[in-house]
């Protein structure tokens, strides 16, 4: 069920086109859908404002429960936030469970975790959600009814169970410290190689993952679900030029993703800020691409990688009637003001069946600037075998020239390929 709160916002505010109320109600069956549930009915209300006590009216209510008497369901889903009071008093009146968009998402997010660190950071944010909602949830951990005797072990009660969560969270937030220190310490080893970090971003359902699979050979689940894959994923590719370079697979954003799990995954959330160029991935088949990729811009600008140099990528183009005509005129559409010259290029690409795919990495090497690449002749003993390999696998070898004692090798080699055999290089002739 969804609200369309009948105030607008401002035409000045940077979130004046957002979704409608009906394209986010469609969005969240697709959300619960990924959960598992099956979706048998939606319903929107008009309303000037939210009703404080059950976001709803009154009439409404009672349309909702003949719908859940009918369609015999057994959970109601609210695209909204819901107050703990308004949660139990819809609970109450409508005697099914009732979840709002939040804890959809924790739900999702929670059975696709896999590795320590996303499991902690989806265990801390269900927590901190659960804190102010412990009153009410079955006898165990509510008040207990009034009069003499009884009020005193009820918020006894409460209060253990408020202290065993914060002492959960204590542990759970060193646990995590823990991870990410580690993680830092990879990040700090990687920088030493130095090898250029690309990560992929955008909304979720975009094609992240099949374009990471793409490009890597690696076997990420790739699947029409929202939050398919959950936990970052880090490979390296080579570039045409024979760069060696980390592809990096995060979380995909969502409108309204939970304060809490955008606190919670500030570590994942940190290989978008370390990466030296973004790879943004939209799908262009979808009616709602502009608000999906004016979402992500400003969730990659609100963790602080804003200026980070973008590639827009529009993914899904097997799924067009036709090409476009102009894929930057796209982007602009696409992305606005957002989409300059100096800090954006545009590539249409289907990652499902590879066209566009090799354009993409052409474009990728020529917008990466670090440990750039450029000529340079070396001569190599017969003996040294170890370097020649190095130069083969690091490097574009032009030629290579038999001497008395050694090879000379006229290559296109990376900054840090030429620093590294500084030893061998001679002046071309």
């Amino acid at each position: 069920m969804g609200l369309d709160l009948k105030t607008r916002p401002r035409a000045s505010d940077p979130d004046a086109v957002p979704f409608t109320a009906e394209e986010s109600l469609e969005e969240l069956a697709a959300l619960a859908a990924s959960a598992g549930a099956a979706v048998l009915d939606k319903v929107i209300q008009s309303r000037q404002k939210a009703d404080a006590a059950t976001l709803v009216g009154a009439g409404k209510l009672d349309e909702l429960k003949a719908m859940i008497a009918s369609e015999e369901a057994d959970v109601v889903i609210l695209d909204s936030e819901l107050t703990p009071t308004q949660q139990r008093n819809l609970e109450r009146a409508l005697d099914v469970k009732v979840i709002d968009r939040t804890q959809l998402i924790l739900d999702i997010f929670a059975s696709r975790a896999r590795t320590r660190e996303g499991q902690l950071q989806v265990e801390i944010a269900q927590l901190n959600y659960l804190l102010p909602r412990l009153t009410g949830k079955g006898i165990s951990l509510s008040r207990l009814g009034g009069g003499i005797g009884t009020r005193g072990p009820g918020e006894t009660k409460l209060e253990t169970d408020r202290r065993r969560i914060h002492n959960r969270l204590k542990k759970l937030n060193d646990s995590l410290e823990h991870v990410r220190s580690g993680r830092g310490t990879q990040r700090q080893q990687r920088q030493s190689v130095p090898l250029a970090t690309l990560a992929l971003v955008g909304y979720t359902n975009a094609g992240k993952s099949t374009l990471f699979n793409r490009l890597t050979g690696a076997e990420v689940l790739a699947d029409a679900k929202m939050f398919a894959t959950l936990d970052p994923t880090v490979r390296h590719i080579l570039l045409p030029s024979r760069r060696k370079v980390l592809l990096s697979d995060t979380v995909g954003f969502i409108r309204n993703l939970p304060t809490t799990l955008v606190k919670a995954f500030r570590a994942t959330l940190e290989e978008v800020i370390e990466a030296a160029l973004l790879i943004h991935v939209v799908d262009v088949s979808s009616p709602y691409a502009a608000q999906q990729t004016a979402h992500v811009l400003k969730v990659v600008a609100e963790i602080g990688a804003g200026e980070t140099r973008q590639i827009l990528v529009m993914n899904k183009l097997d799924r067009l009637p036709a090409p476009p005509a102009d894929p930057h005129a796209l982007a602009q559409r696409l992305m606005g003001e957002a989409c300059k010259p100096e800090n954006c290029r545009a590539m249409v690409v289907s990652a499902r069946t590879g066209e566009g795919v090799a354009e993409l990495l052409e474009l990728m090497d020529r917008e990466l600037a670090l440990d750039p690449v450029s000529r340079a002749q070396f001569r190599i003993p017969f003996s040294d075998g170890a370097v020649l390999h190095e130069l083969y696998e690091r490097g574009r070898v032009l030629s290579k020239e038999p001497l008395d004692d050694c090879f000379e090798i006229d290559a296109e080699v990376p900054e840090s390929v030429r620093r590294d055999l500084a030893g061998f290089l001679s002046l071309p002739r």
